[in-house]
């Protein structure tokens, strides 16, 4: 997609250490992450895969600075994050669009404060075009489909010109082949907004056709070490053919790390007798 943008801000790299974060609940505190250990080279795309409950959000929110840690450090580009950050944008499953604001005013909101108003109104309109939504900018989010406004979101997100975005299963909630469509356009994005991605997903094919490296994390449980499962390298430039076998065969193990069985076993014949 070739299209000239205003952004300014460059890609930045994340650094976790031993990161950990603990809940009160009422049956006493519970530990969600422990022991993250993780860096995000400036400018790749990164996964985060888990069972629900693992902390994947958390960790979003971790970077963000909308939530703290307990323990660890979290630095942008060397410096810490202290309190939400100004460097990252986050886009979420729901697109959170103001309903009487037009789409255009929508993704303004996202434009960083202080902006010069003929600068803020070339840079809206870049990322509509960016996004495809030039001929809706002037509707309102009742008037378009799910995927548009999930458009307009992550167009917002960028107006900030994030050095990371955070995207919380920004596609969860949208039907298969309009997914399938999202996740080409937001490899149309990086290439031209070329931020530092960090993606929460349930969706291992998602994962595998996006990111760089994808993270598994698991349930903390007794005897878990920490958080981070494995660390996987996903082979091939994007964008990667979805039915390339070296996907199928990471799928298969991803799967196996969340629990999922990939091997069909057939049921038992209720006609064979065995001896015992």
């Amino acid at each position: 997609m070739a299209i000239t943008t205003s952004s300014t801000r460059t890609a930045l790299d994340v650094a976790l250490s031993g990161v950990r974060r603990t809940f009160a609940t009422p049956t006493g505190p519970r530990t969600v992450l422990s022991g993250v250990d993780l860096r995000l080279r400036a400018g790749e795309i990164v996964a985060i895969l888990g069972p629900s409950g693992c902390g994947k959000s958390t960790l979003l929110r971790q970077v963000s600075g909308l939530d703290a840690p307990d323990a660890g450090q979290i630095l942008i580009d060397g410096a810490p994050v202290t309190g939400i950050d100004r460097r990252t944008a986050v886009a979420f499953q729901e697109p959170r669009l103001l309903p009487w604001q037009t789409l255009s005013q929508n993704v303004a909101l996202g434009l960083p404060r202080g902006t010069p108003k003929p600068e803020g109104r070339q840079r809206v309109a870049d990322l509509l075009e960016l996004v495809g939504l030039t001929p809706s900018a002037g509707l309102r989010p009742r008037q378009v489909s799910g995927g548009m406004a999930q458009r307009a979101s992550l167009a917002r997100a960028l107006a900030r010109n994030p050095g990371v975005l955070l995207l919380d299963e920004p596609f969860g909630a949208l039907d298969a082949l309009t997914r399938l469509k999202m996740q080409d356009l937001l490899l149309d994005v990086h290439a031209a907004e070329p931020t530092t991605v960090l993606l929460v997903t349930h969706d291992v094919e998602e994962a595998l056709y996006l990111a760089d490296r994808v993270v598994l994390l698991t349930t903390l449980r007794g005897g878990a070490d920490g958080s981070i499962q494995s660390v996987i390298e996903v082979p091939g430039a994007r964008p990667r053919d979805r039915a390339d076998a070296a996907l199928a065969e990471l799928r298969a193990g991803l799967l196996e790390g969340l629990g999922v069985d990939t091997h069909h076993r057939p049921p038992p014949d209720p006609d064979q007798h065995h001896s015992i």
